[in-house]
């Protein structure tokens, strides 16, 4: 398997992101997949997996709060 990952700079507030696989035992033809990157703003918030976090729950209620979207439970 082969995997190639490209950055380009599209304009001052775009980035492209490309990936190409080519795995001649899983795929018969190579496949790529392109994905824009917008600037943004805001804070920038690391992503992962929350699976079994329980206190995100919490975390993300008070957030949502502050925002005036929901009451506290």
């Amino acid at each position: 398997m082969r995997v190639t990952e490209r950055f380009r700079r599209v304009d001052a507030d775009t980035l492209l992101y490309q990936v190409t696989i080519e795995d001649q035992e899983t795929f018969t033809a190579p496949w790529t997949a392109e994905i824009p990157i917008i600037k943004t703003t805001g804070p920038v918030f690391e992503y992962a997996c929350h699976e079994g976090n329980y206190a995100m729950t919490g975390g993300l209620a008070g957030a949502r709060a502050e925002e005036g979207k929901v009451g506290l439970r």
